[in-house]
């Protein structure tokens, strides 16, 4: 239940005849997950075309939320969708119209949630939400301090991530932090050393005082790094590669807009294969962790979509898929029910409205000119 922490704006349509059965107003309950005891608060209302949509916090953590893919209701049965955790919540409206008696799943135990309707005497108070300071558009930003160290043999897993002050990374590779900080896939970086290539490094590096770093400014101080301690200096070309472009699919997208701070860092991730999370993420932040992660070649976005959005994406991997996991160890488990989830460009057309495409494209490389193992800590 460690990523429970931040729950959910949901907006979803929902067909007027159902609206019938009503759950407007605010609900509450309380969530036990092992030793805790989280609050959780659930306001609905209407929208001026007859939807739904919906507000879920959980109090007891700071009142944050997490935008649903989707929320739905049918006769007396509502079930709602968290991508940013993921989750889902399923309950049914009893006959009083007074209590939700559902679940709430996330991972391999479903935990039980009745919420109850609330009024305005015996409602929970959401505390205010305050964002962290963001560290100014025009400041230089560097690392404070960073230590690089080979990645224990045999170590499992795969990733880079931030979690406060600190970014770490876990049996990443020279090409790797190039690919991130950059913003490029693998097969857009030309002539690393054979004996770089597979070396691999765990980093820790703490973000010097100031604010929070938003991810462009994340990725230059990852470039001051690889050109500091790995002596990394290249140069920019074009070649034609063989790519996947993605596009809107007929029908529209089916994103949900997020309600986090746009200037903040994304959450995109995986719970496993086949299944990724995304929170206040952009389409060039879910291009550059599939290209990185799930796919053997880079992504041209096409979609032409502004904005950041929350949602999720399930599918079932075929060999070809996540080969830079495969390499790093034992591999998570693949996503529930997996048998039931389709193809990978099935999924993203009928999840998110979007479209995958196996094209060549004139795409950007990055072609080294030095680089090196990375200097003492």
């Amino acid at each position: 239940m460690k990523t429970l922490v931040r729950w959910l704006v949901a907006f979803a349509a929902i067909p007027s005849a159902l609206i019938a059965q009503s759950i407007v107003g605010t609900w509450q309950g309380t969530l036990k997950a092992g030793s805790q005891e989280l609050r959780i608060v659930l306001k609905v209302a209407t929208t001026d075309n007859d939807t739904l949509k919906a507000m879920f916090y959980s109090i007891d953590q700071g009142g944050a939320s997490f935008p649903a893919s989707s929320l739905a209701m049918q006769a007396s049965v509502v079930k709602m969708s968290i991508p940013g955790i993921p989750g889902t919540y399923e309950g049914k409206v009893e006959g009083d119209g007074k209590t939700i008696t559902g679940t709430w799943s996330q991972g391999p135990k479903p935990l039980p949630l009745t919420l109850t309707r609330a009024t305005a005497e015996t409602a929970w108070t959401i505390p205010e939400q305050q964002r962290p300071k963001a560290l100014p558009a025009d400041s230089n930003p560097a690392f404070e301090v960073a230590t690089i160290k080979p990645s224990a043999p045999g170590q499992p897993g795969f990733g880079i991530g931030v979690r406060g002050r600190r970014l770490s990374t876990i049996n990443t590779t020279v090409v790797d932090l190039i690919t991130f900080a950059y913003q490029v896939q693998v097969k857009q970086v030309l002539g690393v050393p054979a004996s770089l290539e597979s070396e691999k490094y765990d980093v820790s590096a703490e973000f010097e005082q100031g604010g929070v770093p938003n991810l462009p400014q994340l990725q230059v101080m990852l470039q001051k790094l690889l050109a500091e301690r790995f002596q990394l200096a290249f140069h920019r070309d074009k070649k034609e590669l063989s790519v996947y472009a993605l596009t809107v699919a007929k029908g529209g997208q089916k994103l949900t807009p997020s309600g986090r701070d746009p200037n903040g860092l994304p959450g995109v991730g995986f719970r496993g294969l086949g299944k990724l999370f995304a929170s206040n993420a952009t389409m060039a932040d879910f291009a550059g962790v599939m290209q990185g992660t799930a796919l053997d070649r880079p992504i041209v976005d096409q979609t032409g979509i502004q904005g950041r959005y929350d949602f999720s994406l399930n599918w079932t991997p075929d060999e070809f898929q996540f080969a830079r996991l495969r390499n790093a160890g034992p591999l998570p488990p693949a996503s529930a029910n997996s048998e039931e989830a389709p193809d990978l460009f099935t999924a993203i057309q009928q999840q998110l409205g979007l479209k995958l495409e196996a094209t060549k494209a004139l795409a950007d490389v990055i072609a080294i000119d030095r680089v090196q193992k990375p200097s003492e800590n």
